[in-house]
């Protein structure tokens, strides 16, 4: 174990996985610097304070507060290449920039298991940060999460209104080791006392097994009580919409952004979340690591009974 910094500037504190860090860090006698932008919501922030997102502004901050770590949570809301190489990249650049004249000791970014194989902008936009923090005078950590129980969760409201489930192809395409909110806040403050989480990259799923679509569905449906219905779509539908899109975004500003979202949409329709074996050329379900207690079926169940809210966001499937 390290010896841990005391007081933490937390990046995308108004998040959901942000604001469980907040959370998480609080719980860990750690003191939490939560800079955001001025037309936030911070009434139930924890250590929030308006900042302008400003390598200049967040030195000061952090040299004000005394904070000598980072934790990253922010990224692109859409994955649309503009934002993302605004956010992905350039606001983590900024903030890298600002770590190091403050003399901060560590640099913790939330990336995405995704960036394993790079086809859509932001991807490349993370990846570009990893190398540059990979590079720069700290220490840090690269955590790259499965899916989000929250971005797992969109088909509840239409299943709910009776309708069936969508797959695509035969729903067992791809599969992945959802992590919950809490879990991986958890994990994210680990970083910054474990040295095994230091000065590398950190793929990281929540307990296991790996969870394919079609069993997602089933799982909803047990949730609600209800007969479990599936409506398939062919693979093949979704590649011609990208096609078009694609093709029209040649003359088209609006079909341009469009096709980006039918990228996304196709990509994460045919890639697991899992860890990705290069030389077996395949998605490797026990060489994804396993962490945390929270099951995607205790989130569904939670859903289900009202207890919690769907706070999918951007983050949305379907």
């Amino acid at each position: 174990m390290t010896t841990p910094p005391k007081s933490v500037l937390l990046l995308g504190a108004t998040g959901t996985i942000g604001r469980a860090t907040v959370s998480a860090l609080i719980a860990a006698d750690y003191t939490v610097c939560a800079p955001v932008r001025h037309d936030s919501d911070i009434s139930d922030l924890t250590g929030a304070v308006f900042c302008d997102m400003t390598q200049d502004a967040l030195s000061a901050l952090m040299t004000e507060r005394d904070c000598d770590a980072v934790i990253s949570c922010v990224a692109s809301r859409s994955g649309a290449p503009e934002e993302a190489r605004a956010i992905d990249h350039g606001l983590n650049s900024l903030a890298l920039g600002a770590a190091i004249r403050a003399e901060a000791t560590h640099f913790v970014l939330l990336s995405a298991i995704c960036v394993q194989k790079p086809k859509l902008a932001f991807q490349r936009a993370k990846l570009a940060f990893e190398a540059e923090l990979q590079a720069a005078p700290i220490t840090w950590s690269i955590v790259r999460p499965t899916a989000y129980f929250k971005s797992l969760s969109g088909q509840m409201a239409r299943v709910r209104a009776g309708k069936p489930f969508l797959l695509f192809g035969d729903g067992a395409l791809t599969a992945c080791k959802p992590i919950g909110n809490e879990d991986l806040a958890r994990y994210l403050a680990s970083c910054l006392s474990d040295a095994q989480l230091q000065n590398r990259i950190l793929p990281i799923g929540g307990p296991g097994p790996a969870i394919t679509p079609r069993a997602q569905g089933e799982m909803l449906f047990d949730a609600l009580g209800r007969r479990p219905r599936f409506q398939h779509v062919p693979l093949a539908v979704m590649s011609c919409i990208k096609a078009g899109l694609i093709l029209g975004g040649l003359a088209s500003r609006r079909l341009r952004s469009k096709a980006e979202l039918a990228r996304i949409g196709h990509y994460y329709a045919t890639e697991s979340m899992l860890v990705w074996d290069a030389a077996r050329g395949r998605y490797d379900a026990d060489a994804t690591p396993e962490f945390g207690v929270q099951t995607l079926a205790d989130h569904y169940a939670q859903l289900a009974a009202n207890k919690i809210t769907d706070d999918r966001g951007a983050h949305a499937v379907f």
